[in-house]
């Protein structure tokens, strides 16, 4: 499974090179970014409602390193009833200096809980793409591995148990 993620990332750089230039890096040391990303569902009548929301908060303590804070909430609303989830995390993330094309990877360990889901740690590698539209707006698409264990003990062998996770939205910079 980490060989598949490392091809991943590699394919994700690689990919990159040919449509960037080197140039001056978009971040600065002490730049911040959020970004955005959401998703929801309904069935037909709107019986059955599901959204998700998560928000990124990244700090540069170098033009390539970035330390961030993400949260993510969703809420379900069913005939059954109602029920809302989250994940808190924090991680590093090592962004490759390209023109208005950023690949980045880093990783990421906080906690999953809510009504629906057995409350436990999270972590795990992510890689990504930010595409500059302007100076300071970008679009994201990222992919998570996140595997969950209660302790220490099980993180070694939840790593084979993960799941991968989505990720496209829109960051700003300042």
């Amino acid at each position: 499974m980490l060989r598949k993620l490392c091809m991943l990332f590699m394919a994700t750089s690689i990919l990159a090179l040919p449509v960037s230039v080197f140039s001056a890096p978009i971040f600065k040391t002490g730049d911040m970014e959020l970004s955005l990303a959401g998703s929801g569902s309904s069935d037909k009548d709107f019986d059955a409602t599901t959204t998700s929301v998560e928000g990124t908060l990244g700090h540069f303590f170098s033009p390539t390193l970035e330390a961030i804070f993400r949260q993510g909430i969703g809420f379900s609303d069913t005939p059954n009833g109602s029920d809302w989830n989250g994940s808190t995390r924090v991680g590093i993330d090592y962004n490759l200096p390209f023109s208005r094309y950023i690949p980045y990877f880093g990783a990421s360990i906080g906690y999953l809980y809510g009504d629906s889901v057995k409350e436990q740690f999270i972590a795990g590698p992510e890689a990504g793409l930010k595409s500059f539209v302007n100076e300071t707006t970008f679009i994201l698409a990222a992919v998570e591995y996140q595997f969950l264990f209660e302790d220490t003990d099980d993180a070694d062998d939840a790593f084979d148990d993960g799941r991968f996770v989505y990720t496209l939205g829109i960051g700003f910079k300042w």
